[in-house]
């Protein structure tokens, strides 16, 4: 077992969503009797911070059976370090602009080639845009069409949920801030 601890944000997917509800302080309350320290959420969509000793694959395992048991849904998260969230905030190609949101996904590795060839079969709205850059995947869709788009339409299909979840930009800074 190693001997340091390390600090990381736990990514959940389908929270808050599709009638899976859950509030953030009790998921911090299953991080922390799972064995994590120093746990709080950042926002409420399941970005859990939090410290342990485990290995990331271990500390997996163990938080999804423990939110599975306690919520009783399928849970599905995905852990990243400070370093990989700061990477995806620095290297976002896509400037801000108001009439648009800008997401990257966190995932299995290799899952922003999947995204990225499903985006290109995809019939994309004005101004919509996709880019892997650093290994991550990112997408740049106008405000309002988010699940409209085609390619939203396709994120949400039961095939992707134990391979990736998406954020906001503005969500990878503050959990990048607050690491």
């Amino acid at each position: 077992m190693p001997s340091t601890t390390n600090r990381y944000c736990a990514f959940l997917r389908g929270v808050n969503v599709n009638g899976t509800t859950m509030k953030m302080a009790d998921v911090c309350h299953v991080f922390a009797a799972s064995g994590m320290q120093d746990v709080s959420a950042v926002l409420a969509s399941g970005n859990i911070l939090f410290t342990t000793h485990l290995e990331t694959t271990q500390a997996k395992f163990i938080l999804e059976k423990a939110m599975s048991e306690q919520f009783n849904y399928e849970a599905f998260l995905f852990i990243k370090d400070k370093a990989t969230i700061a990477s995806i905030v620095q290297h976002c190609p896509f400037t801000p602009d108001p009439l648009f949101h800008r997401y990257s996904f966190v995932g299995i590795e290799g899952v922003e080639q999947l995204l990225m060839q499903e985006f290109q079969s995809s019939e994309n709205t004005s101004g919509e845009d996709a880019a892997v850059v650093a290994n991550h995947f990112y997408w740049k869709v106008p405000k309002g069409d988010t699940l409209a788009s085609s390619f939203g339409k396709i994120l949400g299909k039961a095939k992707w949920k134990d391979r990736f979840t998406s954020r906001n930009l503005n969500t990878f800074t503050k959990i990048s801030q607050k690491l």
